[in-house]
Order: C-alpha cells, then sequence, then structure tokens
C-alpha cells in the first residue's frame, strides 16, 4: 500500500492507494503517486481536487450560453480566447428573443478584435463558427434537457451543426457534473496514452465511444468521478510543453538528443525550457473537432 497526505482546510486527510506494482487495467499498473502522470498521481490530483462544485463547470447560465461556450471554445484556440469570445456572444444572447442570433450577427461579434490579457487578438474561425453557433442556436429548441438522462442528452446534442462528441460531451459535462461522458480532448487523450490507458496512435475522432468507455473504467478503478478526473487532466496537462512531457515520459532520450546537438542549439534548448518546463499557452486547449 502507498499512502497520499494532503492538508485540507479542516486539517489533514490521508488516502490509501494500492501497490505501484499492482494492476489498475490489464496492462496498466498503479505506479507511484508521487512519480507524475502515473494512474496513482492522477488518483491522487482527482482526490485532492475535491467533489464537483454545487453549480456543476457551467460557463453559461443557460442551455443557450453553456452550448456557445462549447462551440467558440476549442480546437486551435487559446482557452482565454475562447472564453472572451463567448463573453461577447453571451451579453447579446440576453437581449435575444428566445435566445437566437443570426449568423450575420454573430460573424460581426466574432470578427472584431477581442480584449485578451490587455492586447487585442483577433478571433479564428469566425465564419465557420458563426455559421455553426446560429444553426445550433436554432435547432437547440427540439431539445427537451429535462426529459433526458446524461447519454440521451448528449445524443440529442449530436444531432445539432457543429457539434461532435467531444463537444457533446463537453456541454453536458458542464450543465450536469456527469460522470456518464467523457471530454476526450488533445490533453486528456495525451495523458491516457502515457499511462498506457489508451492506444498510443488511436484516433478518438474514429473511436470515440470505445476510448470514453476505457476512461470510464480507468476512473472507476482509480476511484475518481470521471467529470473530476477529464478537468484535472486537461488543467493539468495543458500546463506541460511537449519538451517537458518528453523529460517526464523518457528522460534518458530526451538528455541524449540534446547532448548530440549542436552547442548554440542546446543553450536555446535550455533557454526555451525555462518557460516550457513550467507552462504552455492553452493553444491546444479543448480540441474540438468540427464535422464538415
Amino acid at each position: 500500500m502507498q499512502q497520499v497526505i494532503a492538508s485540507f482546510g479542516d486539517g489533514y486527510r490521508f488516502l490509501d492507494l494500492p501497490d505501484p506494482d499492482e494492476w489498475l487495467l490489464p496492462g496498466v499498473k498503479w505506479g507511484r503517486h508521487e512519480h507524475p502522470l502515473t494512474p496513482a498521481f492522477w488518483s491522487a490530483a482527482a482526490w485532492m481536487e475535491g467533489d464537483v462544485p454545487n453549480h456543476g463547470f457551467r460557463l453559461g447560465g443557460t442551455l443557450a450560453e453553456e452550448v456557445s461556450a462549447c462551440i467558440l471554445g476549442g480546437h486551435g484556440l487559446p482557452a482565454e480566447v475562447g472564453l472572451a469570445a463567448f463573453a461577447r456572444v453571451r451579453d447579446e444572447l440576453r437581449e435575444a428573443p428566445d435566445e437566437v442570433l443570426p449568423e450575420e450577427e454573430l460573424l460581426r461579434l466574432l470578427s472584431a478584435p477581442l480584449i485578451v490579457k490587455g492586447r487585442a487578438v483577433r478571433y479564428r474561425f469566425a465564419r465557420q463558427r458563426s455559421a455553426y453557433l446560429a444553426a445550433a442556436l436554432r435547432g437547440l429548441h427540439g431539445v427537451n434537457e429535462s426529459a433526458l438522462d446524461d447519454v440521451g442528452f448528449r445524443d440529442a446534442l449530436l444531432a445539432l451543426p457543429g457539434i461532435g462528441p467531444k463537444t457533446a460531451s463537453w456541454i453536458v459535462r458542464n450543465r450536469r457534473g456527469s460522470d456518464k461522458v467523457a471530454i476526450l480532448d488533445v490533453h486528456v487523450v495525451r495523458a491516457c496514452r502515457v499511462m498506457g490507458v489508451f492506444p498510443e496512435n488511436v484516433d478518438p475522432a474514429r473511436r470515440y465511444a470505445e476510448l470514453e468507455q476505457r476512461f470510464l473504467q480507468f476512473c472507476t478503478r482509480a476511484h475518481a468521478r470521471a467529470s473530476v478526473m477529464d478537468a484535472v487532466m486537461w488543467d493539468t496537462m495543458r500546463r506541460i510543453s511537449t519538451s517537458f512531457l518528453n523529460f517526464l515520459v523518457d528522460p534518458g532520450s530526451v538528455l541524449q538528443d540534446v547532448k548530440h546537438r549542436p552547442r548554440r542549439e542546446q543553450t536555446r534548448c535550455r533557454e526555451a525550457g525555462e518557460d516550457e518546463g513550467m507552462a504552455t499557452s492553452a493553444a491546444e486547449a479543448m480540441d474540438n473537432p468540427i464535422p464538415a
């Protein structure tokens, strides 16, 4: 057995985990909790994170707002840019009858520069996302959220334009704090590949349902809520650069690679590593494949 000790507001708490060499899943051992990115590490991290907030993980106050946030965030966008775009659209949605905005109005809103961290930035995919969002908002009135369970709710969202399985799962998780679905974005998939929970070269776009069940099984065996584990993995992995991730997974190969580089390149690598080892921008945050 291995034990995790963590400080909470009311004192210290203890979490007992299986021995590092015990099997969590076929082919996947628990590993040591103090070793980054092992199953034991993630189990402890989810435990320390606590339960789902009372409001779930909601970004918006209504279903239309949540759909807007999740369509506007995603693939190829820093999380901060997606949230800034959503804030602008949300303000207009609250003034619109039936929470529906025409495509032309959405395109106007998304084409104007956004202020993110004091800088003016442009929203990528403004034309594409405005078309998807306008159509999704129109179709949303045919979704009876209260009459559907979590999986049925996701299936109904999948019928809307611009919403694939990851985006639909994101909406359901945010609205309900659901543990029946998984948001298999690039960061969660990467974490599961490192552990061996997912095969190395698997394509989530083609095998989403299969990988989702694998992830939910992992969470059950790790004694963690899937909604919490998903959020913890995303927030942790998006802060780790590719070079630092490679170092964590295989330190020897990274050090060997640096050793054989020209001296000037080694210097650049070390200088860049000061930032890369700490965090990256969220440029890949919430990778959201949108069907054509």
